[in-house]
């Protein structure tokens, strides 16, 4: 892949992830920065963005959202084909609201 298209690529997702995110954070804000893994702090800034710094932001040449789990526990527990998705999905979502949201430094 070239790096002019991957860039397009980040560029794309960043924009998908932004706006998916002002949604959630309009239409409920406490089970979005649960679902997004965010603070108030980031909460607030994601939810004040005009659509010129939306795009702009978007336009970083790095992902603007990562995996929020970073153990092969969790890893395993989403991606296992088991029978009982329910429980395990319930149990993965447990542990990762354990992990502390992500803070502006």
């Amino acid at each position: 892949m070239e790096s002019d298209q991957m860039l397009g690529e980040i560029r794309d997702i960043n924009l998908s992830y932004l706006m998916l995110a002002k949604q959630m954070l309009r239409e409920d804000k406490v089970s979005a920065m649960y679902r997004l893994g965010i603070n108030q702090d980031v909460a607030e800034i994601l939810d004040k963005l005009t659509s010129a710094q939306l795009v702009k932001m978007a336009a970083s040449n790095m992902l603007l959202c990562r995996f929020r789990f970073d153990d092969r526990l969790i890893a395993e527990m989403l991606s296992n084909d088991n029978r009982d998705q329910t429980i395990t999905k319930s149990h993965a979502a447990i542990l990762m609201a354990g992990k502390p949201a992500e803070a502006i430094v």
